[in-house]
């Protein structure tokens, strides 16, 4: 077994690539290349770190045509609210300003600890919310190869690559013409992918000393709704499931303390069922005995009062709200790539620019109107000489006669206002990086010197779906407006003009800009020989400025009247805020013996506003036989907090759920309106910055091993742990509850002792553990005159867990357990493939496997109130296969075919609702893809 062949499967492919391996290249000279986790250019096939090279043919045999796909794939990264599907509704806490944006997430550590790095070098944050890069600007129709480095590389890269560093490389020194058609067709409809890309180059670096490329792309992803596939279905108490919303398209009727109406004199208890002791509100006529019933009703459906313990509401009816959002929020994206490079002598010179525009429309359900003081007092409830008064009121005192002297007074009511639209929000992204750089020898070294400056701006507007509040109040108050309108009825034409008057769409939301400018320089190569071989060195320098502005409502402050629902962010508006960061680093290659090699590194960064630290890194390879090697690392990291994070203001939101009960009356925790001081509550939750905010810090280590006994099988494994210290963290409802002895003070009270807010803002929490075993194997050999390659790399999740505060117990494990936000600890991930080469022809098949985990439990079936009899605690695992087919024998053009989730695996059931923290509705997002079975072609024809 050849030395050379072990390397490079250390080197290249590290714990391994989740697809299919490339096929076998000719030998070519050798040369030293930088690989992305090292500072030091060797040899690429000498290396040990743990670097999984996922090529350009890779993504184009899977049918990957953005960031975003590619790194759904990962069994690395996470399953975290990156993603534009999990940001698809109403969002609140630190998953606000992600609009239009997705994310990395390696490890599970969350995107602001994943490095994205583009050329090796860094990128803007995304203008929005500024603490992590939006993948929708990564080019990738230009890209050539990704390396995901699978560690922590503070050492290295500074802050932000404690969960690790992927980089993406884009072409060079290419010479010639092609273009590229894709298209991507879901066999039931909605959700359809496109994209066509051109790609130039003229010169030859070696032959003429000179390069340019160009490369340009547009690419467009279609809207699917939740509509659009039949397992998108949150009625399904039986399994423990229901919609909690009384918001629907034929109202229900309330009680309010606001004013005498026809259910109540000035309180917000209802009338009393005769023949029982329950008081009702929120009652729909069609649930009424003799109603035409909820189902009657497009998307409409019983409330389920036992599920939500919430026993007033046992005859209205709720409204499916995750049918009406987009599973795939549409996406359009341009973007080119420009590099000019000229070699002089030894010397490379290249000035390189990278722009992309990015548009995203979020879409989900209408607004609803319900009787509140501040939006829809008394005078917009449905009055005595509204065209439905008279058959509103006759139903209802025929069920509670007792209202009967109520008759003339107004109608409180919550309903969904259908005909202003799904709420719709347009985030417009524009990205671009301007680069000079520079590299080559100096003597017996190799230099590397670049100066850079990128930028991210983005800004939302508001679509359909958002009304001027008190214009739409006044409308309502009018009578014109029919909120009972029965199956098969429509608004007046009058109702609808009127209606139309009222409407918010093209008014901007807010705004935001990244800068980054960076000079960096790097010299590395030999510096003494000892007997085992060189060691080798680099120092390095880092300059950077980063910079953030943003803005809230940009209309005048003079004039800003009231937009229902509008999630402007004007707390969180900041002129302009910077901070500069100056780094120092050196790393140190030391061959002790002919078996073991040591990696030594350190890097100094000074932070204006926070001071000096300093990250160490040791790694080891030792091999003791060709046939086996061991590796390992240590390493710290840490990251500073991010301006939003450090400057947001306060915003207030009412707590949605029906799940909260007061944890100084409720020693249980559990929701329960059968005991005492258990009952439900919702107070408002505070979100926002904290000035005081320090870095988090982190300890990893990782240790493995590498075996091939023959050229035809090889098998690896590598434990890896991660602890983080002082947690930049805005803590979850249920970690406070647990820990709310050590968070009594963000529990805000009354003076009568009632629960109104809880403090959720950014702070340095307590510290987290996460534990995990990467592993893989692959084999290969000949059959039918071709070669076959088959492989499966996997993620297995040890431990998950975190305590509040430094002085506090760790909680439970997080792992195979369902959270509300953040990441989804899988316990195991894995991808297995098989591909065939013979001639012309080649194919994939692939198998993408996520495991199940401990479902969400709604409150009735925690407080033991219902047990549904098709109850299962666990949301089953979730398992999709791909194929496709590749043929390059018509010259100069490559044609690829592919079905993706050949058996149509719909994604498991899930007790997920899609309230204020997050989306989902029947089904998990962070987990599966809801597009179904879906036909893939690609064409790349090169002219020249």
């Amino acid at each position: 077994m050849k030395l050379k062949k072990l390397t490079q499967l250390i080197a290249l492919i590290g714990v391994a690539g989740q697809v299919a391996a490339q096929d076998a290249q000719p030998q070519q000279p050798m040369q030293r290349v930088e690989i992305t986790g090292s500072s030091i250019k060797r040899i690429a096939k000498e290396g040990a770190l743990p670097v999984e090279i996922i090529s350009r043919k890779q993504l184009e045999d899977q049918g990957i045509v953005t960031a975003e796909q590619l790194i759904a794939t990962l069994n690395i990264n996470g399953n975290g609210s990156d993603n534009l599907a999990s940001n698809a509704d109403v969002t609140s806490g630190a998953q606000r300003g992600n609009n239009g944006a997705s994310s990395a997430n390696l490890r599970g550590q969350g995107s602001d600890s994943t490095l994205i790095l583009l050329n090796g070098r860094r990128v803007a944050t995304h203008g929005m919310k500024g603490s992590a890069v939006d993948l929708n600007s990564i080019p990738m129709a230009a890209v050539e190869r990704v390396e995901v480095l699978k560690d922590g590389a503070s050492a290295v890269y500074g802050t932000d690559a404690i969960g690790g560093v992927i980089n993406f490389i884009l072409r060079k020194n290419y010479t010639g013409l092609e273009a590229q058609a894709f298209t991507d067709v879901t066999e039931a409809g909605g959700g359809n992918i496109a994209r066509v890309s051109v790609t130039g180059g003229f010169g030859d670096l070696d032959a003429k000393g000179f390069n340019v490329l160009f490369a340009a792309a547009r690419s467009e992803n279609k809207a699917l709704r939740g509509d659009q596939r039949d397992f998108v279905n949150t009625f399904q108490p039986d399994r423990g499931l229901s919609v909690d919303t009384r918001g629907a398209p034929f109202a229900n009727v309330f009680a309010t303390s606001l004013g005498d109406t026809i259910f109540s004199r000035k309180s917000n208890t209802g009338p009393v069922l005769p023949g029982t002791t329950q008081a009702y509100s929120g009652v729909s006529l069609l649930d009424l005995p003799g109603g035409a019933g909820c189902a009657s009703v497009d998307g409409m459906g019983p409330y389920d009062e036992k599920l939500w313990d919430t026993a007033s509401a046992g005859l209205g009816c709720a409204w499916d709200t995750g049918r009406a959002a987009v599973l795939q929020q549409p996406v359009q994206n341009t973007n080119f790539v420009t590099r000019a490079t000229f070699k002089v002598g030894a010397h490379e010179l290249f000035a390189e620019a990278v722009g992309s525009q990015t548009e995203v429309r979020k879409s989900f359900s209408p607004n609803q109107v319900s009787p509140s003081g501040t939006n829809f007092p008394a005078s917009s409830f449905y009055p005595s000489t509204g065209p439905a008064y008279n058959g509103v009121f006759n139903a209802l005192v025929a069920v509670f006669p007792s209202i009967a002297a109520n008759r003339g007074l107004p109608i409180a009511y919550r309903w969904r206002c259908m005909e202003c639209g799904n709420r719709e929000i347009e985030t417009k992204t524009d990205a671009a990086r301007v680069q000079l750089g520079a590299d080559g020898p100096i003597g017996n070294f190799d230099y590397r010197i670049g100066l850079s400056r990128a930028y991210s701006e983005s800004q939302s507007k508001l679509g359909t779906g958002y009304n001027y509040t008190k214009a739409l109040a006044d409308a309502l108050g009018t009578g014109l407006i029919n909120p009972f309108l029965k199956p098969g009825e429509k608004q007046s034409q009058a109702a609808l003009d009127l209606m139309k008057t009222t409407s918010a769409q093209g008014v901007v939301l807010y705004g935001g800009k990244t800068t980054l400018t960076q000079l960096d320089a790097a010299l590395s190569g030999e510096v003494y020989k000892l007997p085992a071989g060189p060691v080798l060195a680099a120092v390095g320098v880092d300059l950077r400025k980063e910079e953030y502005s943003f803005n809230g409502d940009a209309r005048a402050a003079a004039a800003r009247p009231a937009i229902l629902n509008a999630p402007f962010d004007d707390s969180n508006a900041l002129d302009s805020v910077s901070r500069d960061i100056r780094a120092f680093y050196a790393e140190f290659i030391v061959p002790v013996t002919k078996a073991l090699e040591v990696t030594v590194a350190a890097r100094q960064d000074h932070y204006s506003g926070f001071g000096n630290t300093v990250n160490p890194k040791v790694s080891f390879r030792y091999q003791p036989l060709a046939q086996l090697m061991f590796r390992g690392s240590y390493n710290t990291g840490f990251r500073a907090p991010s301006f939003n994070q450090l400057f947001n203001g306060v915003t207030e939101s009412p707590y949605a759920g029906k799940d909260l009960a007061d944890p100084a009356t409720c020693p249980t925790l559990k929701a329960d309106s059968t005991k005492p001081g258990c009952e439900s509550i919702n107070p408002d939750t505070w979100t926002g910055g904290r000035r005081n905010l320090g870095p988090e810090t982190a300890k990893q280590g990782t240790v493995g091993v590498v075996f091939e006994p023959s050229a035809r099988f090889s098998a690896n494994l590598d434990v890896w742990e991660i602890r983080k210290f002082d947690t930049i963290k805005s803590l979850s409802l249920s970690e406070m509850l647990a820990n709310y002895d050590l968070f009594k003070g963000q529990f805000l009270r009354d003076a009568s002792g009632k629960l109104i807010a809880v403090d959720q803002r950014w702070l340095n929490a307590g510290s987290s553990i996460t534990r995990g075993i990467e592993a893989g194997a692959r084999t290969n050999g000949s059959l039918w005159a071709g070669k076959w390659v088959a492989g499966i790399d996997g993620s297995y999740l040890l431990e998950k867990k975190s305590r509040a505060r430094s002085n506090a117990p760790f909680g439970e494990s997080e792992v195979g357990r369902f959270t509300f936000t953040g990441d989804l600890g899988l316990k195991w991930k894995h991808s297995a493939y098989v591909t065939y080469k013979k001639g012309d022809w080649s194919g994939m098949f692939q198998q993408l496997y996520r495991d199940g985990y401990k479902d969400q439990v709604l409150p009735g079936v925690a407080n033991g109130l219902v047990k549904p009899v098709n109850y299962n605690p666990n949301v089953e695992s979730y398992s999709i296969f791909n194929a496709s087919v590749n043929y390059t024998g018509i010259k100069n053009l490559t044609l690829t075919a592919g079905i993706k989730n050949l058996f149509d695996t719909d994604p498991p059931f899930a007790i997920t609702y899609d309230s204020n923290t997050g989306a989902g509705s029947s089904w998990e997002p962070r987990v599966a893809d809801p597009r179904g079975r879906a036909y893939t072609l690609t064409a790349n024809y090169k002219f020249f």
